[in-house]
């Protein structure tokens, strides 16, 4: 038996260290690793899977080239190097007639691993193709927190268990983030409030000391009533926000205009509550306010952002929240990707990829990392365009996925537990080799080799396929303590950060009246909308489920649930029960699913598992709009607005596979 040390690279706050098990050459088990503390001994189940997800039927494990209509799996298998001579030969005749704006990659965080995401881009910004702004996730709340602290970095996991309260504000940590929950439970052990913020009783709300029900798009209102009774009570550190702020007089002077009559009317939360929680920001400190990536998945989800960030600001904390660690650390990304060399010929929206993809905008389009057919927005209409007959499509994947059933070329790569990487957390500060524990199945190829042998046969610089290793440890140098290159011998490296009481604002301070905003054309100062639902139409929120992580892991532990929840007294107006297939629909498309009556979700509102495929074959995102933020260009998820009425009696079959 061999035990090989690595690191989960999926996108997940954890970032745990396993240990893989290897018997005669083939993994066995996946186990937790003692060299990451936040790993704490356990697992969660899809780490604990890991295993069966590498042998799982479903992996691709050769090149294919469709032989037939898209979508669908009609390939023959072919050669690797047949493969290579179709999408090269393509790619350079997109280049020659059509010039590299219409050549896109397309790719995120199925494995944030520096040698599997950014290294390959090294190929693409050689020849100058186009690629998105990665806005589809967390963009919008890194750009609203810039506003005011100068950059999105907050606490650390490791500060949590001395902590006296911790706010969950829309962070369903026991599903997103179980390490860090379990972190929380200690904290809780040793004396500490734990409050959630969340329009459903989800996990975390159900695990609370005080749970505050805001309606969806309503949190800048409910921030500034906590900021009211803050400043009205006398419970403001005059001292610290002397000194390290500025713009609170303009802030004290909005925030006293949301008394708790208005506070009421708009969020659905009461005043005590509201108080309450002002109370706790002020007796318990210090304190962490753990901002979940939902709350800025919305139409106006960076104004939250930045509103409840400055909460803890108010009562004294440097920098007393968690958003994403990742711009705190000193890693050179750009050094990986080569944007030192040369750059995108453009940059597009992924929120609104679809809406350019329909319009033929892109001859040549490579997709690794990410399963974008289910993830983005307007699915639908997403997959007419990559349908379309001058669009030529590549996918490089570990498994079948629903964007390689679009494809000209499908092409097999590893999993993490095949190859070696490293893996940069967005919460805590450790670094350690992600190795590899058993050989490539089939003729699975790295996302490094394919990147280096496309350069090779494109005849592109040499500085495109420099050693990787070379390239990882410059990126490095200076960013950990230590020598990167100890990480090759087995080292766990802490990342250096920038310090909590720096702030990267044009004043060096906290700015709750932000001057880069009002450069920007931007309200200083958080604004809370006016939000309307037309008559019949329901907010549709979703977030993920414990046993996917976005579209990975359907192969091993099922589908993601094709339901939704619906509050008992909507049930009955629409004579809804539980079980009944139901459609929920909008201006973009349909979705059938099955409904869930439940008490956990208010009125007016509707839930669903991340990412779902309903029964009728057709993704969840097909109801989401392409619409972006003001701030940032985020999506705008967890404001979907759709009607819900019962399905036509008899069976739901899927009009297409979407696996």
């Amino acid at each position: 038996m061999q035990v090989v040390r690595t690191v989960c690279p999926r996108d997940c706050y954890d970032t745990c260290h396993l240990e893989a098990v290897v018997e005669g050459g083939r993994l066995t088990a996946t186990r937790p690793s003692g060299s990451n503390p936040l790993t704490q001994g356990f697992l969660c189940a899809r780490g604990l899977s890991d295993p069966r997800r590498v042998y799982s039927g479903e992996r691709v494990l050769y090149p294919h080239v469709r032989a037939g209509s898209k979508p669908g799996r009609s390939f023959r298998r072919v050669s690797w190097d047949e493969a290579l001579e179709v999408v090269v030969g393509r790619l350079r005749e997109v280049l020659r007639e059509h010039g590299p704006g219409a050549v896109l990659h397309v790719e995120y965080a199925g494995n944030m691993g520096l040698l599997t995401w950014y290294y390959p881009q090294r190929f693409w910004n050689a020849i100058g193709a186009a690629r998105t702004d990665y806005s589809i996730c967390s963009r919008s709340g890194h750009e609203a927190l810039s506003l005011h602290y100068g950059l999105s970095y907050g606490r650390l996991p490791w500060e949590i268990p001395s902590s006296r309260l911790l706010v969950f504000w829309g962070f369903n940590a026991p599903v997103s983030s179980p390490h860090m929950w379990a972190l929380a439970r200690r904290a809780r052990g040793a004396g500490a409030a734990v409050v959630a913020v969340d329009p459903r009783r989800s996990e975390v709300a159900e695990q609370s000391d005080l749970w505050l029900s805001p309606r969806p798009g309503t949190d800048v209102a409910l921030a500034y009533g906590v900021a009211r009774a803050l400043i009205e009570n006398g419970w403001v550190d005059g001292e610290f926000l002397s000194r390290w702020a500025s713009g609170f007089e303009e802030f004290r002077e909005e925030a006293l205009r949301w008394g708790p009559e208005r506070v009421e009317r708009v969020t659905g939360v009461r005043w005590e509550l509201v108080e309450e929680l002002a109370r706790l920001y002020y007796s318990r400190k210090p304190s962490i306010t753990l901002i979940g990536f939902g709350v800025q998945k919305s139409v106006h989800g960076a104004e939250a952002v930045r509103a409840v960030s400055l909460l803890p600001a108010l009562v004294g904390l440097h920098r007393g929240f968690y958003y994403s660690n990742s711009r705190g650390w000193l890693v050179d990304v750009a050094e990986v990707t080569g944007e030192k060399l040369a750059k995108p010929s453009r940059v597009v929206s992924q929120v609104a990829l679809a809406d350019a993809v329909e319009r033929g905008e892109f001859r040549f389009i490579f997709v690794y990392n990410s399963d974008i057919a289910l993830t983005l927005p307007a699915s639908e209409r997403l997959r007419r365009g990559l349908s379309r007959g001058d669009v030529f499509v590549v996918v490089h994947d570990t498994h079948w996925s629903a964007t390689a059933e679009y494809a000209d070329v499908v092409l097999p790569a590893p999993t993490y537990l095949e190859k070696d990487d490293v893996v940069i957390p967005y919460s805590h500060d450790l670094v350690a080799l992600s190795r590899r524990a058993v050989e490539p199945l089939g003729e699975s190829r790295s996302e490094v080799w394919l990147a280096c042998e496309m350069a090779r046969r494109m005849g592109l610089p040499e500085w495109v396929c420099e050693d990787p290793w070379r390239v990882v440890t410059r990126a490095l140098r200076g960013a950990v303590e230590g020598d990167p290159e100890d990480l090759l011998r087995g080292a766990v490296l802490r990342l250096r950060r920038r310090p909590l009481e720096e702030y990267q604002t044009p004043s060096g301070r906290v700015e709750f009246y932000s001057s880069r905003a009002l450069e920007a054309g931007l309200s200083p100062l958080p604004v809370q909308p006016e939000l309307e639902v037309p008559e019949g139409y329901f907010i549709l929120l979703n977030s993920a489920t414990p046993l996917h992580t976005h579209t990975q892991f359907r192969d091993v532990h099922g589908p993601i649930p094709p339901v939704v929840h619906v509050n008992p007294r909507d049930a009955e107006e629409l004579g809804v029960r539980s079980g009944d297939l139901v459609v929920l629909s909008n201006e973009e498309g349909r979705v059938v699913v099955r409904a869930v009556v439940t008490d956990k979700v208010p009125r007016g509102v509707l839930w669903s598992p991340r990412q779902l495929v309903g029964l009728d074959g057709s993704p969840q995102n097909t109801l989401a709009s392409t619409a972006t933020q003001r701030i940032g260009g985020g999506p705008t998820f967890n404001y979907t607005l759709v009607r819900l009425e019962k399905a036509a009696a008899g069976p739901a079959g899927p009009k297409a596979s979407a696996r």
